[in-house]
């Protein structure tokens, strides 16, 4: 399905929940074009939440991430406590606590009110789909939508299938939040963490080791974030990175630091058997993306034009920023790193 497909002034849109998260989820489907319903369900939502909203098109439109004033997208808003104002929306995502019996019972106020065609998400970082899925009385149409904060400005999504999720409904929604201005993940299968805080709990558990073992400081270990994985990973992750940066060197490094990691004695079956097959990525066209001469040739040059710009970016923002703007002496790169 294309974006062509979708009209999304005719598909309205519920939120229940109005905190920070919830706010600007709302915003990012006023921006899209969506009629919201939002649901205020504590006294705190319903005071705090259209100023925060207010604040959030303000914000877009300085930045030029918007082209009409906020009024026009304010004009589609509708904050209410009444969940029978959800009865027409096509789709309806819950952004309350992380707590398993608030979400059951707001799940039961949405699920009454709806049509039996309505798709229902949930925003939750922590609690399986799976668990969250039996206390559907139609558990097909619900799914997990994780956001990153704040939802109007970044390209995160995650649309997470439970064991009884409609794939179909779930390929919908994946295909209508480009209209979101995502770059939506489906994850097929359920599992705790999905996948982005699946990588990046690996990660924060190597850390606290590294720290807490006398390897490097804090400050050691956020450096080597910030200037390694930090340069690429916004252009690429890691399968494509491994594909431009020589496959067969991390196939080597693995059988010597996986062990050194986990319990894992062997190289992963994925690169192994590419590697056996003598894949080497974008050099030879053969990796976990296959590559024309073309293809592989412009993802050369595009990393290349990519990591001048993110240098440039990088060096706005070095380690000791906000160090050196307590102190009013903002660091200006110098012109050889403006040149750079």
């Amino acid at each position: 399905m294309t974006q062509s497909s979708f009209n999304t002034q005719l598909i309205p849109l519920g939120v229940v929940g109005l905190g920070l998260m919830g706010s600007s989820i709302t915003t990012c489907m006023l921006v899209a074009g969506h009629p919201v319903i939002a649901i205020a369900p504590m006294p705190s939502d319903q005071q705090n939440a259209l100023p925060r909203i207010r604040e959030h098109l303000d914000k877009a439109y300085q930045e030029r991430l918007i082209t009409q004033e906020p009024a026009y997208y304010l004009s589609q808003l509708t904050i209410t406590s009444e969940y029978s104002q959800l009865k027409d929306c096509r789709i309806v995502i819950e952004s309350v606590i992380e707590d398993l019996q608030v979400k059951q019972s707001v799940f039961a106020k949405i699920e009454s009110v709806v049509n039996e065609d309505a798709i229902i998400g949930s925003n939750t970082s922590a609690i399986p789909i799976s668990t969250l899925q039996l206390a559907f009385r139609i558990p097909g149409r619900f799914m997990g939508l994780h956001w990153m904060e704040p939802a109007y400005t970044n390209r995160f999504l995650e649309i997470i299938c439970g064991d009884l999720t409609d794939m179909q409904l779930a390929e919908w929604v994946y295909s209508l939040s480009s209209l979101w201005q995502k770059e939506p993940t489906l994850v097929r299968k359920d599992i705790r963490g999905f996948i982005t805080n699946r990588l990046m709990y690996a990660m924060y558990r190597e850390a606290f080791y590294l720290v807490e073992n006398g390897y490097a400081t804090v400050e050691d270990v956020d450096r080597a974030c910030r200037n390694s994985p930090g340069y690429w990973m916004t252009l690429v992750g890691v399968f494509r990175w491994m594909d431009l940066t020589g496959l067969p060197a991390y196939r080597t490094v693995m059988q010597d630091l996986f062990p050194t990691l986990n319990n894992q004695t062997e190289v992963p079956r994925l690169i192994d058997e590419i590697v056996q097959d003598d894949g080497k990525g974008i050099l030879n066209g053969k990796g976990f993306y296959n590559y024309t001469p073309e293809e592989a040739q412009l993802w050369k040059q595009t990393y290349e034009e990519f990591s001048y710009e993110i240098r440039r970016l990088a060096l706005k923002y070095p380690a000791d920023v906000v160090a050196q703007k307590l102190a009013g002496n903002p660091k200006e790169p110098t012109n050889t790193e403006k040149e750079s």
